[in-house]
C-alpha cells in the first residue's frame, strides 16, 4: 500500500510529534513514523518524565515521614508500596502519550508505527510494528529519530 504526503516525519519525539503537529496546522498532510509503537521519545516513556514522576512521590514519602509532623499532621509511619509507585509512574507516562495521540488526531497527522527507512528522496519504507509493510510518498522527509551515545571503550 502506498500513500502520499506533503511531509513524513520519521521519529515520534518532541522534536519530531511536535514538526508534524505543526505542519498540519498549517495546512499540510501529514505523516509521523515512530518505530517505538509510542509517541513522545526517550524523555517521555523511560527518561525524564518517569524519572520525575518517581521522584516526586519520593519526595512525598519523604514530606509525610520526616516534615508532615512539623505542620500538625500526624500520620502512622508510612511505606513504600512499588507496585504502587511504578503503577502510578505509567499512568502519568501514559496520559502523556495519550495527549500526543489526542493532537495527531485532532490536527489529522497521520501516526504510523513502524519503522522508517528512506528509499528515495520523496519515499520512505515502514516496516510495520504488526509484521507488514507500507511504503509513503512525501514532497518531504523530517529525520527527528533522535539519537543514541556510542559506547566508549574502558568508560
Amino acid at each position: 500500500m502506498s500513500e502520499n504526503y506533503d511531509v513524513v516525519v520519521i521519529g515520534g519525539g518532541p522534536g519530531g510529534y511536535v514538526c508534524a503537529i505543526r505542519a498540519a496546522q498549517l495546512g499540510l498532510k501529514v505523516a509521523c513514523v515512530e518505530k517505538r509503537g509510542t509517541l513522545g521519545g526517550t524523555c517521555l516513556n523511560i527518561g525524564c518524565i518517569p524519572s520525575k514522576a518517581l521522584l516526586h512521590s519520593s519526595h512525598l514519602f519523604e514530606e509525610a515521614t520526616e516534615h508532615f509532623d512539623t505542620h500538625g499532621i500526624e500520620v502512622s509511619k508510612p511505606k513504600v508500596n512499588i507496585e504502587k509507585m511504578m503503577a502510578r509512574k505509567d499512568k502519568v507516562v501514559d496520559s502523556n502519550v495519550k495527549g500526543i495521540e489526542f493532537l495527531f488526531k485532532k490536527n489529522k497527522v497521520t501516526y504510523v508505527k513502524g519503522a522508517g527507512e528512506i528509499t528515495s528522496p520523496t519515499s520512505v519504507k515502514v516496516a510495520l510494528l504488526d509484521g507488514g509493510e507500507e511504503t509513503l510518498n512525501a514532497k518531504n522527509i523530517v529525520i527527528a529519530t533522535g539519537s543514541e551515545v556510542t559506547p566508549l571503550p574502558g568508560v
